[in-house]
């Protein structure tokens, strides 16, 4: 089976009314697409009362002079499995170039650079993922839960968490508060 389209790189906006409220005005940025399903990494959700000091700290990383900031809830799949959406400044061995700009690490490797002050200029870190099986996202797309779009590294690291659903809308050219849920018909 081959994938008709590979959405890797882009962002998946959820569409109002989506059935799975799990995924409701999300955002998901998506790394793998292939024949043998698709992983992507929610960028839309923080995860509450947890911060990269304290998932540092976890690990026994001594934070030193890095900025706080949230750690985003990535989706449901392993939710205690750690990955950083980060900028093409740096690369461990575990690194995947994804989009124009943005790649994928989920090692400690990277969490220790970052504490260095020797990683990446930009991230995101997150805890889970989303994930589809082989063609799972192929159906999905052909029905109303998802709207590809762009995904780029400014909308990805300079939009904030809570603005990243309307602002990629609005970068697509669509105005997300005139969306309705369902389709209709005639």
């Amino acid at each position: 089976m081959t994938t008709a389209r590979s959405y890797a790189g882009q962002f998946l906006l959820a569409l109002p009314g989506m059935e799975d409220a799990r995924f409701d005005h999300s955002v998901i940025a998506m790394c793998v697409h292939d024949e043998n399903g698709a992983l992507g990494i929610s960028v839309s959700d923080e995860i509450d009362g947890v911060t990269l000091h304290d998932l540092l700290e976890s690990f026994d990383i001594e934070p030193g002079d890095v900025p706080d900031m949230p750690v985003l809830s990535g989706g449901p799949v392993e939710p205690r499995r750690g990955f950083v959406l980060h900028s093409l400044d740096w690369t461990g061995h575990d690194m995947v170039v994804v989009g124009d700009g943005w790649g994928l690490s989920g090692s400690l490797e990277i969490l220790k650079a970052i504490a260095e002050g020797t990683g990446p200029s930009r991230y995101l870190v997150a805890l889970g993922y989303a994930g589809w099986g082989a063609g799972q996202l192929d159906e999905e797309m052909s029905g109303e839960s998802w709207f590809p779009t762009e995904c780029t590294a400014a909308l990805l690291f300079d939009t904030p968490t809570h603005r990243k659903w309307s602002a990629a809308y609005a970068a697509a050219g669509v105005d997300a508060a005139h969306l309705v849920s369902g389709a209709g018909s005639a």
